[in-house]
Order: C-alpha cells, then structure tokens, then sequence
C-alpha cells in the first residue's frame, strides 16, 4: 500500500515539475518581464503579443484609453520606438506582485530621433524620466496596463514647452 501511495505522489511531483515552465511562463511577473524586454528588444510585434485583444491601455498624460491589442501596438508601441529608436526602459527594483496585478517604477530614457505619430516632429534632445506602471494579466496576457508619469518634465526635456 505504502509503495503504491509513493508511486502515485512520485508519478503527481513529476508532473507538476514538467508543467511548471508552462505556468512559470504565465505568471504574471514572467509575462510582464517579457513585455519589458520585448521593449528594450524593440521588438513591437513581440511586445503586443503579450496583449490580451481587448487590452486597455492608459496613460495618465493623455487621459483617454487606448483599447484594443492593435490600437496599443500601433498607437503606444510603435509610436514610442518610432520616435526613440534607442528608446531604454529599466525597471527600478523589484516589482510589486498581488495576484494578478504587477507594478514596478521605471526609467524610460532614449534620443528622440525619429517623428511622433501626431506630426510633432525630432528633437534629436536626449532625455530620461521616471515613471510607474500597473498591469494586471490574465490568462498570460496583459489585460491592462496604466502609466503614471512627469510628462510636463519629459516634454521640457525635449524642448518641446
């Protein structure tokens, strides 16, 4: 009986040993470390497959959300490394983890050399500003994600007020 019961939880542990990568890659820590390094990859498409489709994408300086896997990519994703092809962003320290949602502040940092999307044109002006971030996952995807940042600093950074 005994060795029965061993076998079992020995056949059980191995199991979950070998599906542990499958979770690890979900949660969602990985998922949004994943998206950061698609970021610095400067790799967009790579960046919104980690997008739930119906992803709601805020930032505070604009006010409006942006929703949808494709209207983030294009509108939020694309447009920064578009304009900052050097674009960095480095998470400070080590995020904060409740259930689904993480959060972490950041530097973003970069040269703006290319245009913005709304016709602003380069500054060639380097800059580098903090920020924080709040995403929440769901099923291995961001369901979405807030940002939190000095725009009034960064837009005198590039000279632009």
């Amino acid at each position: 009986m005994h060795r029965r019961q061993f076998l079992a939880s020995a056949a059980v542990a191995a199991l979950l040993v070998a599906a542990a990568p499958a979770w690890a890659q979900d949660a969602p820590q990985a998922v949004v470390e994943a998206y950061l390094a698609a970021w610095n990859a400067h790799d967009s498409a790579k960046a919104a497959e980690l997008f739930a489709d119906n992803v709601v994408y805020y930032d505070a300086s604009v006010g409006k959300p942006v929703e949808g896997k494709e209207a983030a990519k294009t509108g939020v994703i694309d447009n920064f490394l578009k304009a900052v092809p050097d674009a960095a962003w480095t998470m400070k320290g080590a995020p904060v983890v409740q259930d689904d949602r993480v959060s972490f502040e950041w530097e973003f940092s970069g040269t703006n050399s290319g245009d913005w999307a709304d016709g602003t044109k380069a500054t060639g002006k380097k800059f580098s500003f903090t920020g924080a971030s709040m995403f929440s996952v769901k099923d291995g995807k961001i369901a979405s994600q807030s940002d939190y940042y000095d725009a009034l600093g960064f837009y005198k950074q590039l000279g632009l007020m």
